[in-house]
């Protein structure tokens, strides 16, 4: 940035930065070394104003606690060089800033004229959590499936639903800038199940943020299909529709600019994360369930003496397994991240394989093969991707 661009953004987050602001949201890295996110929000520390900022290097986040002008400092030095987009929401106003790759800023300040009769945001160490989805804000698709009351209140029994689902639009909300502004979006969600990530998700990026999009939700439960699509009809969603299909055998579309997998059960991931990749699918969002596979055929004699115990096997099979997906979706040419998806008091499958295309493969083809063969295995990603055979499977 030109350094009066330096000093005119650093003089509105200085106006900005109080206790009226809700949250400020930093993204589009530059490059892979450096940060991918930024977060930043106001707390009360002591009786005294501060700013949390929180910062994500790979699947790591980092948090420090910093005064206004010091936030302020570090926001620019960030956004000159390091991240591309800025967003932040207050009570005053909005800011949105854009760095285009020249290094020359977009800022554009939207500050509120009428009288703010509302509470500004409690400020405290402990503050409720900012969701996407406000409590308080009543979603037609959240109160039809049971998760809000009429009132936009969270039914007790139903929020680590809500929170869930929350949880996974801050995912997507973090890879928005590999989504196109100026055509359709088409994406696909494998085992969409009920749907309540599947609607959540259309609803965020299409009511909300705007975005022109294509979602088709596949399952093998007829039942569920059908209750889903009416549920589409019934809000106007037009371009949300339901089917009845296997993930293996779908060829319903020829272009996927994003693939969700959530809970896709065992091998049935990795022919959707197979699909995404032979699609060229820009995003990959994939929660996998029951990682049988390897537990059933890894042998190892060093490690007998620790497969022995049935329990650490199964686990350590489900990390293995992911962590080997990952592996080979880099060397498809994508940036991956293994993130918590929930905590894990609520449910033990509650990693997130989140792959952004960059189209630079990972040159780590030996070493996937090597584990592999320490685990005296397969695993049909590998199989699917590795040996000539990814272009089958659609």
């Amino acid at each position: 940035m030109e350094q009066r661009d330096k000093e005119q953004l650093f003089s509105i987050l200085m106006e900005f930065l109080d206790e009226k602001l809700i949250r400020i949201v930093g993204s589009n890295p530059v490059g892979q070394e450096g940060p991918s996110k930024l977060k930043v929000r106001p707390l009360m520390l002591r009786g005294h104003l501060a700013f949390q900022m929180e910062t994500f290097m790979g699947a790591q986040a980092f948090h420090k606690n910093l005064e206004k002008s010091e936030c302020a400092e570090e926001i620019v030095r960030l956004l000159d060089g390091s991240l591309r987009q800025l967003e932040l929401e207050s009570a005053k106003g909005q800011v949105r800033v854009l760095i285009s790759k020249k290094g020359s800023a977009s800022i554009k300040v939207k500050r509120l004229q009428a009288k703010i009769t509302a509470e500004p945001p409690i400020v405290s160490h402990n503050r409720q959590k900012q969701y996407i989805l406000a409590e308080g804000n009543p979603v037609p698709f959240l109160v039809d499936l049971g998760v809000m009351t009429a009132e936009g209140k969270i039914v007790k029994s139903r929020y680590d639903k809500f929170r869930q689902i929350n949880r996974f639009l801050e995912f997507i909300e973090d890879i928005l800038p590999k989504l196109s502004k100026t055509k359709e979006n088409v994406i696909i969600d494998f085992g969409c199940g009920k749907s309540y990530l599947t609607f959540a998700m259309y609803y965020y990026l299409h009511e909300l943020k705007g975005y022109s999009i294509r979602i088709i939700g596949l399952d093998l439960k007829q039942t569920v299909i059908d209750h889903c699509n009416r549920l589409s009809q019934q809000y106007g969603y037009d371009k949300l529709k339901f089917y009845h299909g296997d993930i293996a055998s779908y060829e319903g579309v020829t272009h996927v600019d994003m693939v969700v997998t959530l809970h896709a059960c065992d091998t049935a991931t990795d022919y959707a994360l197979a699909k995404a990749v032979a699609w060229g699918a820009s995003v990959i969002l994939s929660v996998p369930c029951c990682q049988h596979e390897l537990n059933k055929t890894m042998k190892n004699d060093l490690m007998a003496p620790v497969f022995k115990y049935g329990l650490i096997k199964e686990r350590m099979a489900a990390l293995y397994t992911d962590a080997l997906r990952a592996e080979i979706l880099e060397n498809q040419g994508y940036r991956t991240q293994i993130l918590e998806f929930i905590d894990m008091e609520h449910t033990p499958k509650n990693i997130l394989i989140r792959a952004v295309k960059q189209g630079n493969k990972k040159d780590n083809l030996a070493e996937i093969q090597e584990i592999l063969g320490f685990l005296g295995s397969e695993q049909t990603l590998a199989n699917l991707l590795l040996d000539g055979e990814g272009s089958s499977v659609i």
